[in-house]
């Protein structure tokens, strides 16, 4: 895994730039988008948030794009405007074992980018895991090493956990949390059916929930029609939103912190779109 502030290394100030040329157009145009943004009034569509432990996430900009398994080269970010939350872990269960795959795409930052990263889980749905106490310390251990990588200030655990596997994972994020540092702000993902029909989620011990509101499958109708006339049951839901470029946003009450997926690796063109449609969304009624 190539990074721009390498991982590998001991020395923290010295880190790779890659030389990229961009259209002279495209980076005025990011520019025009970050300038708009910043003079939105007191960060008008984001709220921090309030409670003791969500303070951990303080530092993190409103906007945090999520870089997938591709090549990203982000050298174009404003990194006091724009945070990054990247795979850098997959771990996929099957009977019980327990198989971990690193991130083996490059990815390039500012050296000042705010980045979390994110450990994705999938469970094999031919031979699924078998939830055993060894498969649950085997998993908690492989996502707490992520916290060593250089840079990290936050971890966030991607998991569409069904029915039968949520007690492994509220299980497991109750040892993931007191294996972390206590400064290390812990997230999740959440499906949006989990923040409206059947609420799980209270009581974990998480920063933050990110109800994603994208590839939604069956329930995508039944969700938006709830979302426009109202936001999620969960009260953890509503501190941030999962979104994605090639989707439309739901008319929700603009303050909380977007995390924001691109189908393709993220290009300064697509930032500048993103932060027009940031602008459009954050002035809704």
């Amino acid at each position: 895994m190539h990074i721009s502030r390498p991982y590998h290394t001991p020395q923290p100030n010295t880190r790779q730039r890659r030389l990229r040329q961009w259209p002279g157009l495209m980076v005025v145009a990011v520019a025009i988008a970050l300038a708009f943004f910043s003079q939105l009034p007191s960060r008008a569509w984001f709220t921090p948030p309030t409670s003791e432990a969500r303070k951990r996430l303080a530092v993190f900009p409103p906007i945090v794009l999520w870089a997938w398994e591709r090549p990203e080269l982000l050298e174009f970010i404003d990194p006091h405007a724009v945070g990054v939350a990247f795979l850098a872990r997959t771990l996929y269960l099957h009977g019980s074992e327990v198989v971990v795959r690193p991130r083996l795409q490059p990815l390039s930052v500012p050296h000042e980018t705010k980045l979390m990263a994110v450990a994705r889980l999938e469970a094999e749905r031919l031979r699924p895991p078998d939830l055993s106490v060894s498969q649950l310390e085997r998993v908690t251990a492989a996502i707490a090493e992520v916290t060593g990588l250089y840079g990290i200030e936050a971890l966030q655990v991607d998991f569409d956990a069904g029915v039968s596997q949520r007690a492994f994972y509220r299980d497991m994020l109750q040892r993931l949390r007191r294996q972390l540092p206590a400064s290390m702000p812990l997230s999740m993902t959440a499906l949006a059916s989990w923040c409206n029909y059947d609420d799980w989620l209270t009581g974990l011990p998480v920063d933050e929930v990110v109800p994603m509101v994208f590839r939604m499958g069956a329930d995508q109708h039944r969700i938006r029609r709830h979302l426009a006339y109202g936001d999620f049951r969960a009260a953890a839901c509503r501190q941030s939103l999962g979104l994605s470029t090639d989707e439309p946003w739901p008319t929700l009450r603009a303050g909380r912190r977007l995390y924001l997926f691109h189908p393709q690796a993220w290009r300064p063109e697509a930032m500048a779109s993103m932060f027009e449609e940031v602008g459009r969304w954050s002035s809704l009624p």
